[in-house]
């Protein structure tokens, strides 16, 4: 796995990046079945098509780090 992570989900574009992931787990409180954490405490993908858009950005917007990121289907960023 790389540094960065990317799915598209729907109408978004969904982008961890592993680097700044410190592991506070906000996003999988936010989102539970969008994240998880891995064995190193890092955010991966969970079952995010199954989480409904608000959910999803509402839980990439918790990361206190920033490391994930969401863009639309025009390319512009949602969150941070």
């Amino acid at each position: 796995m790389g540094d960065i992570d990317e799915k598209l989900v729907g109408d978004l574009t969904v982008r961890i990046d592993r680097t700044l992931c410190v592991g506070f787990g906000d996003c999988v409180s936010e989102g539970e079945l969008a994240f998880k954490l891995d064995d190193d405490g890092v955010a991966v993908f969970h079952r995010p098509d199954g989480v409904a858009r608000n959910v999803l950005i509402r839980a990439c917007e918790a990361c206190p780090v920033d490391a994930l990121s969401v863009s639309d289907l025009l390319d512009q960023q949602l969150v941070p």
